[in-house]
């Protein structure tokens, strides 16, 4: 018989008793109230998986363990935290990275801001790969000039705009063959104009597409902006999903303390046009389901290696706007698990400064226990 004692035995024998506020035995159901080590959303993921299967191998598969994980009380070093100030208008700031380059992030950038414009969301779109801005080519805007307009008395950038997206990059800045060779403080200043000297008006999301790594371009956004959550591009490759490591390892720094909303893993497998049902694993299979399950995050989508995708990214039509396609319906449900997951992050953490989604815009989020 399952007894209030034996819990306490074993909640000090796997050494989570100091995290336990208050706990009740009734039957086979033990009800448990604990404070996570942290408020990262991936840590008290972690700690629940951890748990139930702790107290499945102890007391059998009969035992019904009912958590609830708080988040602890901000200690002096997340009170220290690298945060940017607030922008005006702006709900929720979400960066896409990726550990490396040659994942197609900035692909998967563009249909998800797209996705997320034909959902009724005001969406914007900043190119913070200063080395490397694709966005111009990806939203066939190559050539267009930021009009300046004047907001409260101040000369502002006015975002180009197409697909119902409104962009910014220095792409637009810098001719089409032109090699931007700047040292980091130059390109972090220029990005930092481009964030605030911008009239954006009011946008639900503005989406982040980084640079690939870790450096002073993804510093100068945690510094200047409140990043509400990154999501994580990788390939199913192992050497891609090594650097992906590191890419999250940044974001879930003490003095950094970014939510990851999830891993998408692109190029997840290759399926010719003539051969629809064909699925052949050309980088890897499952290797971002592996990672994500390893590291307590979820797995938002896999995007397949389909030759439309790089047709319709080189002459400016996002994929996501071919309706009814297979691509199409992916790039969808990828947008819907990026806001389920962001919906729980508001939910359970505190915000950034202002982050809260006023309409799901069609999307259904899973109930949350």
């Amino acid at each position: 018989m399952l007894t209030k004692e034996k819990v306490q035995s074993f909640l000090k024998e796997i050494e989570v008793d100091d995290l336990v506020q208050n706990f009740q035995v009734m039957g086979n159901e033990v009800y448990i109230d604990m404070t996570a080590h942290s408020p990262a959303m991936h840590e008290k993921k972690k700690l629940e998986v951890a748990m139930k299967q702790a107290f499945a191998t102890q007391f059998g598969e009969e035992v019904v363990l009912k958590l609830k994980i708080a988040s602890p009380e901000p200690s002096e070093i997340q009170q220290s935290q690298i945060k940017g100030k607030q922008i005006p208008g702006i709900q929720n700031i979400i960066a896409i990275a990726s550990g490396k380059g040659g994942v197609g992030k900035s692909t998967v950038a563009a249909n998800i801001a797209v996705t997320l414009a034909n959902m009724g969301f005001k969406v914007g779109v900043l190119d913070a790969d200063i080395y490397g801005p694709s966005i111009p080519t990806m939203f066939d805007t190559v050539g267009a000039k930021p009009l300046s307009v004047e907001v409260d008395g101040k000369n502002m950038m006015k975002p180009v705009e197409n697909y119902g997206v409104k962009m910014l990059s220095i792409g637009y800045f810098s001719g089409a063959n032109q090699a931007v060779v700047w040292r980091g403080p130059m390109a972090s200043k220029a990005l930092n104009q481009m964030i605030r000297d911008a009239a954006w008006g009011e946008l639900d999301f503005l989406i982040v597409d980084l640079p690939p790594g870790t450096g002073d371009i993804h510093l100068s956004i945690i510094q200047e902006v409140p990043v509400t959550g990154a999501v994580i591009v990788s390939t199913p490759q192992h050497v891609a999903l090594s650097d992906v490591r590191k890419g999250i390892a940044m974001f879930t720094m003490e003095s950094i303390n970014i939510p990851v909303l999830g891993l998408i893993e692109n190029m997840s497998y290759f399926t010719p046009e003539e051969l629809p049902d064909n699925k052949y694993y050309i980088f890897g299979k499952q290797g971002a389901q592996n990672l994500a399950e390893d590291l307590g995050i979820p797995v938002l989508g896999e995007i397949p290696l389909i030759q439309s995708i790089r047709e319709s990214g080189d002459v400016g039509r996002p994929a996501v706007l071919q309706e009814g396609s297979a691509i199409a319906d992916i790039y969808i449900k990828t947008t819907q698990k990026m806001i389920e997951s962001l919906v729980e992050r508001n939910k359970n953490l505190p915000p950034t400064e202002a982050v809260k989604i006023t309409t799901m815009a069609g999307c259904a989020p899973k109930k949350l226990a």
